[in-house]
């Protein structure tokens, strides 16, 4: 039974699966997400972070984790990530400028 759904990064998501048992389904899947993976743990959960400190209330906890998974690098990738959102040219900056400062 799924008592709560939680949205993860590719990253938290890899982590879990560490923590599993080893199994040859475990192992295809982390290779699955190592392909593509663009940073590691701890650069993920900080942008993840910070991100979440920007506290723009347009985003959701669900776009803040496309965006981790994602990295846009500029405004029209960002704002295709998260089309819904309607961020504006303020939002956007910082939110490239925390993905650029922690990559």
């Amino acid at each position: 039974m799924i008592k709560e759904r939680t949205p993860l990064t590719l990253y938290e998501a890899r982590e879990l699966l560490e923590s599993l048992k080893d199994s040859d389904r475990k192992k295809e899947i982390v290779e699955f997400i190592s392909k593509f993976e663009k940073i590691d743990v701890k650069k993920a959960k900080k942008i993840k972070e910070e991100i979440e400190a920007l506290d723009i209330i347009k985003l959701k906890n669900s776009d803040i984790i496309k965006i981790v998974d994602v990295m846009p690098e500029n405004a029209i990738e960002l704002n295709k990530v998260v089309m819904e959102a309607s961020l504006d040219s303020d939002e956007t900056n910082k939110i490239i400028e925390t993905i650029k400062k922690n990559k």
